[in-house]
């Protein structure tokens, strides 16, 4: 593929060639219809003279005739004349010819004919004159004697192409090297991108697309910054999250290994290293939904399912850890079934994830809610909580993996930075929404909307 520098010196050169030939043809033309004008006025004065010489007396006519004839001989006009008895002499064939055609015979005395006649492939000028006694005479001359004046002008004219030419290339290099200087150092700067720097930037001077260029890889720059800072953040605080849990289990597996913990102790230690592996086992399992999540392979199984019931079971799940945490809980919602297409332990692990997360931030006392509503065409799903909610700034990130642990963690308690963001993609992949907003109850509310597989039975039907 050729270079910058090159195509636009091309360019450079084929406007040039273009604009000269263009030049040429139109200059030639001009050339050709100014030279056969100025032809045809020339015969015609010279015609208009030789009437006047003829119009004196006969010695003086002839005498001056010769020396028209002779003159007119060396500018390679020819006189043909017409003689009182009505014959007509004077010239080669075609300009005999020429003569007739153009009406030499029938002229009147002091009348005038100007005609271009074609003969033989030669066009010719005829200026004919009618003079007294009945006699006329026709001047017949070539028509392009602009040729050589045309071929002149030719010539020059590839001389100036090929100086333009020339100035062209010279111009599109200098421009080619213009414009390529910026767009290398943009490369430049893409290049050591992609070898892991990000403290470099592309100077953003030049032509506006040449900086608009520039200013994109800029804001690449920046966003991968931004991105790989939050991705070191994000493996740290799940490094820290993987690490409490496998602290506990070494701890108290050491303790049953070195008959530290021995007698009656030991079944409570068993139960603390299965909770502490269960904890790890989830945070695993949810490192790799997520990462899976967005993969085209990731398995869904996707059936009608009655969500009231879902939600009524996951309800006496989190009824229980609510009150053992000393938390207000409430279900909202309709009795009667309300179908969707959805996978149902995915949506269970959604509601899960949400409910974990308004539980971990809400104050004892204080009130957490899951909420099911019908709409139009879809099943609504909030959990809302009590507890101090986020930042109006904060909502419209909050599904950005580890966003609102590197924001909160030194706050209030803080989750690995996973659930979240695990969240919305399972959403987003079963067809539904995810909303996140303030609740009335003075926490944040999550809102998750299902497409409904049918409409809702009526109120009362289960």
């Amino acid at each position: 593929m050729s270079s910058l520098t090159m195509r636009i010196t091309a360019v450079c050169l084929a406007i040039a060639v273009v604009t000269a030939v263009v030049a040429a043809l139109v200059s030639l033309r001009l050339v050709a219809n100014t030279a056969l004008d100025v032809s045809r006025q020339t015969l015609s004065d010279q015609a208009d003279v030789i009437a006047a010489q003829q119009a004196e007396t006969e010695t003086a006519s002839r005498i001056g005739l010769r020396r028209v004839v002779d003159l007119l001989d060396g500018q390679a006009v020819a006189l043909v004349q017409r003689r009182p008895n009505g014959s007509i002499v004077g010239g080669d064939d075609h300009e005999l010819r020429a003569a007739r055609q153009a009406g030499l015979v029938d002229v009147a005395a002091g009348a005038a004919v100007h005609e271009t006649i074609n003969i033989g492939g030669r066009r010719l000028l005829v200026e004919a004159r009618g003079l007294d006694r009945g006699t006329a005479f026709a001047l017949v001359r070539e028509a392009e004697t602009g040729r050589g004046v045309g071929r002149t002008l030719f010539g020059r004219i590839m001389l100036a192409l090929g100086a333009g030419l020339a100035v062209a290339a010279v111009a599109g290099l200098a421009l080619a090297q213009l414009l390529a200087r910026p767009l290398r150092r943009t490369a430049g700067v893409a290049a050591s991108m992609s070898h892991g720097r990000r403290d470099l930037r592309a100077p953003t001077d030049g032509p506006r697309e040449v900086a608009e260029v520039a200013s994109a890889v800029n804001g690449l720059a920046d966003a991968l910054q931004r991105s790989e800072a939050r991705q070191r953040e994000f493996l740290l605080s799940v490094s820290h999250e993987l690490r409490t849990p496998l602290t506990a289990v070494k701890g108290f597996a050491e303790s049953l290994a070195d008959e530290v913990v021995t007698g009656e102790s030991v079944p409570a230690v068993g139960r603390t290293i299965e909770q502490e592996a269960n904890r790890l086992d989830r945070l695993v399992g949810d490192l790799l939904d997520l990462a899976r999540v967005g993969s085209d392979d990731f398995r869904l199984d996707m059936v009608d399912v009655d969500l009231t019931a879902l939600v009524t079971d996951a309800a006496r799940v989190w009824q229980a850890r609510c009150a053992s945490a000393g938390v207000v809980f409430a279900r909202e919602g309709p009795a009667h079934p309300i179908v969707v297409g959805t996978d149902p332990r995915r949506l269970r692990q959604v509601i899960d994830g949400l409910a974990e997360n308004a539980l971990r931030v809400t104050p004892a006392g204080r009130p957490m809610v899951l909420s099911l509503t019908p709409r139009a065409g879809a099943a609504v799903l909030q959990i809302r909580d009590g507890g101090p909610g986020l930042a109006p700034d904060d909502y419209r990130v909050a599904f950005e993996r580890g966003e609102l642990h590197s924001r909160y963690q030194r706050i209030r308690p803080v989750g690995s930075g996973i659930g979240l963001a695990l969240v919305h993609g399972l959403v987003t992949r079963m067809g539904g929404t995810i909303e996140a907003g303030p609740a009335p109850e003075g926490g944040a509310c999550f809102t998750v909307t299902v497409p409904l597989s049918r409409p809702p039975a009526v109120a009362g039907s289960r």
